[in-house]
């Protein structure tokens, strides 16, 4: 490194793994969802649907950023996952990302608690998933893909 210039940062990867089990699967994160990022989480959550699974856990237990493309591209998948018939859960969300989602009106659609928690607070009331995406169709942009 010459003397007076700075060393260039390199931004944290994303690490998706996929572990599947009959019609079920477990994507674990592990990173920073961002920007540059969130595609590769709606990519692999699109997958999981092409590939014919139709219930997706996602575990974010290691996931140390989201920001609103991260959640944008979750909730992008939740609509894809309901509308196929299926259901996406985000397991062990950290304070962060589970308070993104609460502050959005989000929360209820796919958080599950740790199981350390379960026993304290009362399960979230889930509405039907159809019930859900029906609510939700009149305030998402009208070309799915779009920001929210």
């Amino acid at each position: 490194m010459n003397r007076g210039t700075l060393p260039m940062r390199i931004p944290p990867a994303l690490i998706v793994h996929r572990h599947d089990t009959d019609n079920r699967t477990l994507v674990t994160l592990a990173g920073e969802i961002d920007l540059n990022s969130a595609p590769l989480v709606r990519a692999s959550l699109e997958r999981c649907l092409h590939d014919g699974i139709r219930a997706i856990d996602v575990d974010v237990t290691a996931v140390t950023f989201c920001d609103c493309s991260g959640l944008n591209a979750f909730l992008y998948a939740l609509l894809h996952t309901a509308a196929a018939g299926g259901s996406l859960r985000l397991i062990h969300p950290s304070p962060a990302l589970e308070r993104l989602v609460t502050l959005t009106g989000s929360g209820s659609l796919f958080l599950t608690l740790p199981d350390a928690l379960a026993g304290s607070r009362p399960p979230p009331q889930i509405p039907p998933l159809y019930e859900t995406a029906h609510r939700l169709a009149p305030t998402l942009p009208a070309r799915l893909g779009g920001i929210l």
